[in-house]
């Protein structure tokens, strides 16, 4: 027992009560908690997470030391560094993809900035520590290599196998690097069933804690190829404000429930527009129309994105990366990763317990 009262055994049992957010399982269960020292009032000790969590490491760290400090009074000092857990992914679907989750990222109708959306999101997860892949679903428009500067021609490795385009570190795949920008694709849906089969069976993505698919605008059947092939986690809706929009965005929404993909969350994008030269905020196409959507229809909503000039001129220089590092675009993006792995990790159930081991010696 320390001066204090407070003794290891104290500390290991407020330990076992802190979830691992990604496996909902406790993180001394999962030898996640490393090089406890109590010393006199003062704590310190190293939390270990995944990749997979990475954009809730910070609020992770801070949710365990609030509850150290509220189970442990007497403590002066509580100091948790943050660490790597390695934890890699198992192999889903018929295709045998290597991902934690797969998320889908659809609208209802085009021109609403889904695709900006969508890189946005694989960007926002890569940046904050994901191994993350993205792949361009929409075979008749596709947009992706426009928004992120590529323009290359995939390569054919060992066992006819794929090799993604490399984007600063992410791999990505679209239809769009196999064709030349001003080609039509005229394809039935055998057609586009067997590209996207290519695309996930094929392509040689490694092992990913999220691979991000830009789907196509409407309520084709590639949602129904999707959830054939593997299990989705999730699909982010993106919609605009006014009325015609969120009417599109509710089929998008029904189609997704109708093949059994739950849904991860809406996003309203130009939400509103925020005048340089005044600071006043203009409501151009209305506003918080998705967040009520998303309220009626009972799902979660991943946050709002304003009209904002940088994002476009990211957008057409191929530097869609770049939003993150702009103060007045960067934040709500960083909060809609945010949101969206805080719901993933919101509803996951505790695996069988496994054996209770000391970390603390």
């Amino acid at each position: 027992m320390s001066a204090n009262g407070v003794t290891k055994a104290d500390v290991e049992n407020v330990l076992a009560e802190f979830q691992d957010p990604e496996s909902g399982r406790g993180v001394v269960r999962m030898e996640q908690v490393h090089d406890v020292r109590l010393e006199g009032y003062n704590l310190s000790l190293t939390l270990a997470l995944t990749s997979y969590v990475a954009p809730l490491r910070d609020a992770t760290r801070d949710e365990l030391v609030e509850l150290l400090r509220a189970k442990l009074p007497s403590l002066s000092r509580v100091d948790v560094q943050l660490a790597t857990h390695p934890r890699p992914p198992q192999k889903i679907g018929e295709i045998g993809l290597s991902c934690k989750s797969v998320i889908v990222v659809g609208s209802g109708k085009g021109g609403v900035g889904k695709s900006t959306i969508a890189a946005s999101l694989a960007y926002g997860l890569k940046r904050a520590g994901c191994n993350v892949g993205l792949m361009d679903a929409d075979v008749y428009g596709p947009s992706i290599p426009h928004l992120i500067g590529v323009n290359e021609r995939p390569k054919i490795i060992e066992e006819k196998r794929i090799e993604p385009i490399d984007a600063d570190g992410m791999k990505v795949m679209s239809m769009g690097f196999l064709v030349s920008p001003e080609e039509a694709v005229v394809w039935r849906g055998p057609m586009l069933h067997g590209a996207i089969t290519q695309f996930l069976r094929d392509t040689e993505w490694g092992e990913l804690d999220y691979l991000i698919i830009d789907m196509p605008p409407g309520t084709g059947d590639i949602a129904l190829t999707l959830s054939q092939l593997l299990p989705i986690s999730g699909a982010v809706v993106v919609c605009t404000p006014q009325d015609v929009a969120l009417l599109d965005a509710v089929k998008a929404i029904t189609m997704f429930r109708k093949v059994n993909i739950p849904l991860a969350g809406m996003v309203e994008n130009m939400s509103y527009f925020i005048c340089p030269d005044n600071g006043k905020r203009y409501e151009i196409f209305g506003s918080g129309g998705a967040k009520l959507c998303a309220e009626k229809m009972d799902i979660p909503f991943l946050g709002e994105v304003p009209i904002n000039m940088q994002i476009r001129i990211n957008g057409d220089q191929g530097r869609i990366a770049s939003v993150f590092d702009d103060t007045d675009s960067g934040p709500y993006l960083q909060s809609i990763c945010q949101s969206l792995v805080r719901h993933l990790v919101s509803d996951r159930k505790a695996d069988p317990p496994l054996p209770s081991l000391s970390v603390l010696g």
